[in-house]
């Protein structure tokens, strides 16, 4: 049986660690806690929230050259994104302090871990 408080507040500072920045400094506690933690739960939400790293900052590259190419007429898709980014994230913020036994899968991502 494990905390369901550590639980909450491990998997939240997983997710939430994208609020720091987009850099590898946010990337590397997610990946910090999946290698210091034994709870399934949390290592579940650590690679989520890993993959969820690596594909805001994949279509942030794509996003970039299209406004890049575009010569900033499709500068909205950074907003698009932005809102995608900061939502999805607050969603699974919600719903790892809501419901501490399953971890938060998001939606629409591609998975490498």
């Amino acid at each position: 049986m494990y905390d369901p408080d550590k639980r909450k507040l491990l998997s939240a500072i997983c997710h939430g660690a994208i609020f720091f920045s987009t850099t590898f400094v946010s990337i590397g506690i997610p990946i910090f806690i999946l290698f210091v933690t034994n709870d399934s739960v949390v290592k579940e939400n650590a690679k989520e929230a890993i993959n969820f790293h690596l594909n805001v900052w994949f279509y942030g590259i794509i996003i970039g050259i299209l406004i890049w190419l575009s010569f900033g007429l499709l500068f909205p898709l950074a907003g698009l994104g932005v809102l995608l980014h900061w939502g999805l994230t607050i969603w699974a913020l919600f719903h790892v302090l809501s419901d501490t036994d399953k971890p938060f899968r998001y939606p629409f991502i591609f998975r490498l871990l």
